[in-house]
């Protein structure tokens, strides 16, 4: 299958920070909710301006750890999710990027609550008539880069296959997704961000929550922005706790 990769390693990212200091990251936030709750969180921040969102840096981990972190509201959907990623790139020059935020799992698959380490990423929303389908959808596969992790993960933390599109998932869709890519949930941004990364072979970390389960019922949160909501708080949440365990692994 062909698809994007990133071909900078642990000892390029060292390299790269000389070896003495931490590699620069920057965390991009996508959906207008999920950013939300990061403000809420971090009230004490001062915010500042780009064309594409606000960001704010914050100082992360223990004393002798800590290091200065950029987030950044990238914006939901694919289109605000590449450019973001792309200003990211070129402003700040970042040695690893991040995008932290939630998805929706898919019945049988993944459970609420539970953390998706992405290792793949999928953009399914591409209808081509005119020439053949599957290598129009292979042309925006991401396979990510992981080797610089450690084997053991966190708890409820596991690895998969993100489906990506500018829509909300239907679940007669779903069994599709997951026989012919192997994905257990599915986003809006994932699929932009991990292939203009790979594009400018800036290693990519993408750890996404799942906020809801969509059954053949739908989703909870389908039509309760209050559930999503209360979902996004607990992913999120999580997520910023754990972020710098996962930064020393850079």
């Amino acid at each position: 299958m062909t698809s994007q990769r990133t071909n900078r390693t642990p000892s390029r990212l060292a390299a790269v920070s000389g070896g003495s200091s931490p590699p620069q990251v920057v965390v991009l936030i996508s959906a207008d909710i999920e950013w939300q709750v990061v403000n809420e969180i971090y009230p004490q921040v001062e915010i500042h301006t780009t064309p594409v969102g606000g960001w704010f840096t914050l100082r992360l981990g223990a004393s002798t750890t800590s290091r200065d972190v950029i987030f950044l509201h990238g914006g939901w959907g694919k289109i605000a999710a590449a450019a973001s990623t792309q200003y990211a790139i070129d402003h700040w020059r970042p040695d690893l990027l991040v995008n932290l935020g939630t998805c929706g799992g898919f019945d049988g698959q993944t459970e609420k609550g539970e953390i998706i380490l992405v290792d793949r990423t999928v953009v399914y929303d591409i209808v081509e008539q005119m020439g053949d389908f599957d290598t129009h959808i292979e042309y925006y596969v991401t396979e990510m880069e992981l080797a610089w992790l450690e084997e053991d993960l966190p708890t409820r933390v596991r690895r998969g296959v993100l489906a990506s599109a500018d829509r909300d998932l239907f679940y007669d869709e779903i069994p599709g997704l997951v026989e012919k890519y192997g994905a257990v949930a599915g986003d809006w941004e994932s699929g932009a961000i991990a292939w203009v990364a790979a594009r400018n072979q800036v290693p990519c970390l993408i750890l996404r929550g799942v906020s809801d389960i969509v059954c053949p019922q739908g989703s909870e949160a389908y039509g309760d922005l209050g559930y999503f909501l209360e979902g996004t708080r607990q992913v999120m949440e999580h997520l910023l706790t754990v972020l710098p365990a996962w930064l020393d692994c850079a």
